[in-house]
């Protein structure tokens, strides 16, 4: 880490240390103002109602975590009702309603507050309250006004009650009669008032306040406190909580919201029930009669066209069409082989055989066997014998008598399956008219059926239904499950103990923080040297703290803050002295913004240092405008001025030793001339100093401000360095333009800044004066100081 890092390491690490000295210096600020923010909060936490939160877990009992009930949910599963379902928010919304909430208010008469009335704070008491108050016969006017009475307990049966009503348009809430006993009626304009004694006893001397608060009022108290949230998003496990001074009022409140949501949605279920019910009952009423009229159409179909189940008669008519069918084409077959047999044996002669197997009759079949056994056996003996053969022409004889037998056979099956195959044809053209038919009578029963069907559905259905309705009205369950009762937690919500004392201990710090900041924000004035970093870039040799005694000049025995800051200025300036040739004077001007920034005081303790240092000083007082150096020395009246103005003068005649010190002289400003920059321009001003510096060591010259005259900018050549004095408290930080102006234009030589007048013990000096008996200051002109 190099040089420049270092220095701004350093540089840094003293801002912040003047900063929080700035604060520490205000210590007995920040003391006594914690100490007050936390008896505050002691006194708020003391006299502050707490208050407590009160929780309750339940249980939605719903499909998909919430449904609704509807008159139409029993055909949900028909598809009617659909869509009609909730969820666990609608639920919430039904709980947060201000219907239910006012339903608890009006059930617990939460509108009715007895106050017993504390010396500092009024409490409220529920649960175990002295006196029991009751409105009967309510008018509207009960929940639109307030109400406030003061009950006072007279004797163990009479008590007095006082209207406390300040609305000077109402009319008198009671009679004239202020003593009333326990138990009997009051008649007001608002219902029969009935106040009784309870078993627990009332402390003497206190009164009771019933104070009839409007209902609307109440109810958004509650709705505003009332928190419904669910668990978690997977769940319908509903937490719901409230937050109010009175424990058992909050738990009494919750339990009975639930209590009463629970019954409404009972209230509810059976009243859809009930009109479920009836809805049911009519429909069965008008469904049976439609039903019996659908049946007795069905009958009257099937008796007038004789049927029992079309169904089952289609399918047999149309097998039996397919049977005659079959047999027709199968007759049709063999007439086809009788005539052709009977061509055949036309043409063949007695050595033809006739084909057998294709005829189905049995007679023919035979005979065709037995002839063409005789084909067979003539034609074997013709093999060996003539036609003229006896046996052969009597084979002949046989052939040609079975031949025309066959024929006669065969003509009558042709007879036979002629007629078989008309009865065929008749029987099967009769089931294909009743076949034809079928379809019309099927659609003509299809429709009646169907409406049979319908009406029968229809009837089991709302049968059913009937049946689960009642059971539903039999056992109507709770909307929700108390999981856990309201039950209100032991610590209070409000006020939190840790938080206020916490908040008073960080509000003690930040009220005296806040006001230093801000009176250090709002404050122009230079206060240190932290208020000319950034500034200026002018060099700077130190501050002089607040003298205790400013008119007097430093001692050899001087051991203040101001005299130890003069001190390091004075070796602070060798530094910048050291370019000044030896047996030269090293000149020392001094000037500042306006006037009384103290450069008269700094110029006469600077030059009174360096003579008690050893050194031959001389103090030369150069505002001849405003001369002040008398203010802290015993001068003669001429000086400097008249050296100027006189031709006769000798310098050295005007210059006085100062009593008390070794080597310290000055040379005073004289009378006040009425042409001082005339003066001041003078070839005897240059000559003087440079005189002057060959007969002293230090050369010390208070010079009038720059920002109201020339004067010292006319005699700036003449000096080897030139100290800028800014007065704390009093320089405008605005102000250092002038300053950083007239350095940066090197118009005053070697320039340097001076502080003056900073107060150390608030932070601003270096913290001069080790050694010195201060004076104690009491604790309590600390604390009062600023």
């Amino acid at each position: 880490m190099d040089n420049n890092d270092f220095n701004e390491g350093q540089e840094n690490d003293f801002q912040l240390k003047a900063v929080l000295h700035k604060y520490l210096a205000h210590w007995q600020w920040f003391v006594l103002s914690i100490i007050v923010c936390l008896l505050v909060s002691f006194l708020y936490l003391r006299y502050t109602i707490p208050k407590y939160q009160s929780t309750a877990t339940i249980l939605v009992k719903d499909e998909n975590k919430g449904g609704m009930l509807s008159e139409l949910s029993v055909f949900a599963d028909m598809g009617i009702g659909s869509g009609m379902k909730s969820n666990v928010d609608n639920e919430i919304e039904i709980l947060k309603s201000r219907s239910l909430v006012e339903s608890t208010v009006k059930k617990l008469n939460l509108n009715v507050s007895l106050i017993v009335r504390g010396k500092v704070v009024d409490k409220e008491v529920y649960y175990q309250t002295p006196i029991e108050v009751y409105f009967v016969d309510k008018t509207n006017q009960f929940y639109e006004n307030k109400i406030d009475l003061k009950f006072t307990e007279l004797t163990i049966n009479t008590f007095e009650l006082e209207n406390e009503l300040v609305n000077e348009t109402s009319k008198i809430l009671l009679s004239n009669k202020k003593e009333f006993r326990y138990g009997e009626l009051i008649p007001t304009k608002y219902g029969h008032l009935i106040i009784k004694k309870s078993k627990f006893i009332m402390d003497k001397h206190k009164s009771i306040s019933i104070i009839i608060s409007p209902l609307e009022d109440v109810v958004e108290g509650f709705r505003n406190g009332l928190k419904v949230e669910p668990i978690s998003k997977t769940s319908s496990v509903v937490s719901i909580s409230i937050i109010d001074p009175v424990v058992r009022k909050s738990e009494a409140f919750l339990d009975n919201l639930i209590q009463i949501y629970n019954e409404d949605a009972a209230a509810d279920k059976n009243f859809i029930s009930e009109n479920t019910s009836k809805f049911i009952a009519n429909r069965l009423l008008l469904i049976s009669q439609e039903l019996d009229g659908v049946e007795q159409d069905v009958e009257r179909f099937k008796k007038s066209n004789k049927l029992t189940d079309i169904e089952s008669e289609a399918k047999l008519f149309i097998e039996g069409s397919n049977e005659y069918d079959k047999k027709g084409v199968d007759t049709e077959i063999q007439l086809n082989v009788v005539s052709s047999m009977l061509d055949f044996i036309k043409k063949s002669t007695n050595s033809d055989l006739l084909p057998s197997n294709v005829i189905s009759g049995v007679d023919a079949s035979e005979l065709i066997s037995s002839y063409n056994q005789l084909i067979l056996d003539r034609n074997r003996i013709l093999k060996s014998a003539t036609l003229a053969n006896p046996s052969v022409v009597k084979m002949d004889q046989q052939i040609a008598s079975l031949k025309s037998t066959v024929v006669s056979s065969l003509s009558r099956l042709q007879s036979s399956l002629t007629i078989q195959k008309r009865d065929l044809n008749s029987n099967e053209g009769i089931l294909n008219d009743k076949i034809g038919k079928i379809p019309v009578q099927e659609r003509q029963f299809r429709v009646i059926a169907r409406q049979q069907k319908v009406k029968e559905e229809l009837y089991l259905y709302l049968l059913q239904k009937r049946e689960e309705t009642a059971i539903s009205l039999s056992a109507t369950e709770p909307n929700a499950r108390v999981v856990d009762a309201a039950k209100a937690d032991r610590i209070p919500v409000s006020p939190k103990k840790n938080v206020i004392y916490l908040a008073g201990l960080l509000l003690g710090l930040l009220v005296p923080f806040g006001i230093i900041y801000m009176d250090d924000l709002l404050d122009t004035k230079i206060k240190s040297r932290l208020d000319l970093d950034g500034k200026t870039n002018i060099p700077f040799i130190g501050d002089v703290p607040t003298s205790d005694t400013p008119s007097e000049i430093m001692k050899s025995e001087s051991r203040t803050s101001s005299a130890e800051a003069l001190r390091i200025i004075r070796t602070n300036l060798e530094f910048m002295l050291s370019k000044v040739p030896d047996g030269q004077a090293k000149t020392i001007f001094l000037t500042s913004t306006f006037p009384k920034e103290g450069k008269t005081f700094v110029s006469a303790n600077l030059a009174a240092t360096f003579a008690l240092s050893g050194k031959k000083v001389l103090l030369i007082g150069m505002d001849i405008r405003n001369p002040r150096l008398d203010e802290y020395l015993t001068l003669p009246d001429r000086g400097f001025t008249n050296y100027l103005s006189s031709k006769d003068l000798v310098l050295e005649d005007l210059i006085v030793k100062y009593d008390g010190y070794e080597d310290f002289y000055v040379l005073p400003a004289g009378v006040i001339p009425p042409n001082p920059a005339e003066l001041l321009m003078s070839k005897k001003v240059d000559l003087a100093f440079k005189t002057l510096k060959t007969q002293y060591d230090y050369i010390i010259v208070d010079t009038a401000p720059v920002s109201l005259v020339t004067d010292t900018l006319l005699i700036a050549k003449n000096a080897d360095c030139f100290i800028y004095v800014a007065r704390a408290n009093f320089l405008e930080k605005r102000m250092l333009t002038i300053a950083d102006t007239l350095f940066k234009e090197k118009k005053l030589p070697n320039m340097c800044l001076l502080l003056n007048d900073t107060d150390s013990t608030k932070g601003y000096g270096y913290g001069y004066g080790y050694g010195v008996k201060v004076k104690k200051v009491p604790w309590y002109k600390k604390i009062l100081k600023v």
